[in-house]
Parts: structure tokens; sequence; C-alpha cells
């Protein structure tokens, strides 16, 4: 069995708000998989992680603007995550160090 350093840790959908800049468009629906690094004994890396989704972008006017900007995604139970749309379907990533970012960054 290869080994995988990337682990699925957590997984939620709802609707939420997508911001951008000082804009904040209407509610969106949104599907998220967090993955975690992990070491080859099981230990999480800490702050090593990706993000991938979709969010439903019919609501926000003129979406494909905002492929490979940053973006700010609200999800139902007040957390924020900051994500990229990645293509002009609602697909949206991110990558790298946690919440908190080290000094190499």
């Amino acid at each position: 069995m290869a080994f995988d350093p990337m682990k699925l840790v957590e997984e939620c959908a709802g609707v939420g708000h997508v911001g951008w800049r000082d804009q904040r468009f209407a509610p969106v629906p949104y599907r998220i998989r967090r993955f975690q690094g992990m070491t080859p004994s099981g230990l999480p890396v800490p702050g090593i992680h990706r993000i991938e989704g979709e969010i439903g972008i019919d609501a926000i006017p003129d979406a494909a603007r905002l492929v490979a900007c940053d973006l700010t995604l609200e999800l139902e139970d007040g957390r924020s995550l900051a994500v990229v749309l990645a293509d002009a379907n609602g697909r949206v990533l991110a990558e790298g160090h946690g919440p908190s970012r080290c000094s190499c960054c």
C-alpha cells in the first residue's frame, strides 16, 4: 500500500457567503474537503494542509472575473476559509500552512 502524505480530516457542506476585497456576495452552496499533512507514522504535520471543493457561483455576478483571485468563504458554522477560485465552474483550492503562518512564508 502506498503512503499518502495528505489525509482527509474534514468534509462539510452548506450555504455560506463569498467575499472578495470589500464585496460580499449572495449566499452560495458549498462543499469543502480539508486534508491534513501527515508523517509516515501517522502524526499530523502542523500547518500543512490542502482545502479543495466547490462553490455554487450562479449568484455571483460575472464570477469568471474572480478566477485565480483570493476569496474568503464564510461557512455556515461561522468559520472563514481563504480560498482561490480555480476555475469558472466554481472549484476552489487552498494549500499551504494552516491558520497561522510560519516565519518562512
